[in-house]
């Protein structure tokens, strides 16, 4: 079976997902405006990934800091576990601090130039 062939729009979501670091998330709403596109739309790119995909779908989280719910009921334990496995710690309402651990995608750039 040939791989899934995505639209530019979605492989630029892709692109800067990949550029975030273990140990770091970005949200919806900031790809989204990267891309020019919704925050929905970013949710609908990382829902579309195949299993065993190389993008880190699970350092995209929602614009408080949390998980969002899957439909299936347990992808947001396993986005969850994923994230914590890389040293990020949730608080007692299932948030992290978007000030601490925000990728600033600049940061990606200036070690380009």
């Amino acid at each position: 079976m040939a791989p899934k062939r995505f639209s530019p729009l979605y492989q630029s979501i892709y692109g800067l997902v990949r550029q975030i670091p273990s140990g770091y998330v970005s949200t919806y709403g900031r790809i989204a405006q990267l891309c020019g596109c919704t925050a929905r739309t970013v949710g609908f790119a990382m829902a579309a990934l195949p299993v065993g995909s190389d993008v880190p779908w699970q350092r995209v989280i929602n614009r408080q800091g949390r998980v969002s719910p899957r439909t299936d009921g347990e992808g947001n334990l396993l986005q969850q576990a994923l994230l914590e496995a890389e040293g990020l710690n949730f608080d007692s309402c299932q948030r992290l601090d978007l000030v601490v651990c925000s990728w600033n995608f600049a940061q990606a750039e200036d070690a380009d130039t």
